[in-house]
């Protein structure tokens, strides 16, 4: 008798991502000729840097050892250290340097994304059935990264109602146990946009130190701060530096999500040892990735300006239109380029879907409009949202909210505004 063939349980669960999940019914929707409006998805439409676009064309003329400007030419595109090249971590080095964070380059270890590098920390420092403990909601792939490293996520839950500021500790110290190994932070947050206080990181500085526990540290929108409070790394807290581990990602500063160069950096050596196991076994960071990501970092500071004044126009473009639809509702982000909003609508997830598949409008604009598929025709226009339900594990939060990114400029968020109250109103007439 043969074995029926079976699919794992890590497998069975693992959760879709809000953010791709309905990624099927925008494909259809664009083969049909609708143009989507996607505030579903951190893909930010800025260019990259033409000094990474140049790096990227010139590689055939850039030294072997993947350091830029020399005139020895390439002829192989070879593996690259398993923790990097070394150029790049020293370029890493000067730029966290700006934020008055003091490393060497033997504390970073280059990944594949920000996403490898969560993912290693989670398999270097915890053991199956370890727990984590997270504010929700959260980014939806940490769940991911623990069901694959057999850990567990522990929520603390954060509401829209209070801006999704920290709850006291007590909220977090209910959650401890003897399996109890971690705490992990997204700041600035996604995806809520919400930056951490200096009171918010000693509390979780007190409670790492007081537990003994990791603190994981997703930092990859630093750049993207939008008051005049400073930015608090968790390599400024002083006590816990054996403690911490950083997450960062060159993806949304540089509008390079596409290279798939991220960081692990932290001073604990024994976890690095460790980590470089899980990085030999992958061999090697992206090579080209690498050579662009270094080329993005020297040298690009009025780039980097441009870009933050831009997300800025682009964050009250968002927020002041959300706000004026009736029955929505979003505080307003202090950094990242998202936002969490409340829509009057009975399930989120029903209404995303439903935009996609059966919702369609159009004004005299429409036909004119540049396509966001490949037909070439533009017959009618929608929205893609995330739906918010997916960043909280909490049963029934986040019901009727979404997630929403400005990455798109600042006419296409008005216009897909306007679609976004239309489609509210047409849905809500509905008999359901």
């Amino acid at each position: 008798m043969s074995k029926e063939l079976t699919i794992s349980t890590r497998g069975i669960e693992m959760p879709e991502s809000p953010i791709r999940k309905l990624a099927p019914l925008a494909y259809k929707a664009e083969d049909e000729g609708v143009k989507i409006y996607r505030l579903n998805i951190d893909q930010p439409d800025l260019p990259t840097p033409q000094k990474a676009l140049d790096a990227l064309s010139d590689i055939a003329a850039k030294n072997v050892d993947g350091s830029i400007g020399s005139p020895q030419g390439r002829t192989t595109l070879e593996y690259s250290p398993s923790q990097g090249y070394r150029s790049l971590r020293k370029a890493l080095v000067n730029y966290y340097e700006r934020y008055q964070i003091k490393l060497s380059a033997d504390d970073i270890i280059i990944t594949c994304g920000g996403s490898e590098a969560v993912l290693f920390s989670f398999m270097s420092c915890l053991n199956p059935g370890d727990e984590i403990i997270v504010p929700e909601p959260a980014y939806a792939n940490y769940m991911s990264f623990a069901i694959s490293a057999g850990a567990v996520i522990r929520t603390v839950t954060t509401t829209i109602e209070e801006g999704f500021c920290l709850p006291k500790v007590e909220k977090f110290e209910e959650l401890i146990n003897e399996r109890t190994k971690a705490v992990l932070i997204c700041n600035p947050n996604n995806p809520t946009g919400y930056l951490y206080t200096q009171k918010e990181m000693n509390q979780i500085r007190d409670l790492v130190k007081k537990y003994n526990l990791y603190l994981f540290s997703d930092e990859v929108y630093r750049e993207f701060i939008y008051t005049g409070s400073p930015y608090i790394s968790a390599m400024h807290l002083e006590g816990i530096e054996q403690n911490v581990i950083l997450i960062d990602s060159v993806s949304k500063r540089y509008s390079e999500c596409g290279i798939r160069i991220g960081a692990l950096i932290t001073k604990n050596e024994s976890v690095r040892k460790t980590v470089m196991k899980f990085c030999q076994a992958r061999l090697s960071p992206p090579l080209i990735g690498q050579i662009v990501a270094e080329a993005s970092i020297e040298g690009t500071e009025a780039y980097s300006r441009e870009v933050y004044e831009e997300y800025l126009e682009r964050r009250k473009t968002l927020i002041d239109g959300v706000n004026r639809i009736p029955g929505c509702y979003t505080p307003i982000p202090m950094g990242a380029f998202y936002t969490v909003a409340k829509l009057p609508v009975d399930d989120a997830e029903k209404f995303c879907a439903w935009c996609l598949s059966d919702f369609r409008y159009k004004d005299e604009k429409t036909a004119g409009m540049k396509p966001s598929g490949h037909n070439p025709n533009v017959v009618a226009e929608t929205i893609m949202l995330a739906p918010a339900a997916g960043f909280y594990t909490s049963p029934e939060m986040g019901k009727n909210q979404v997630r929403l990114a400005y990455v798109l400029c600042k006419e296409d968020i008005q216009r897909a505004l306007m679609i976004l109250e239309k489609a509210i109103e047409q849905y809500n007439a509905i008999e359901k």
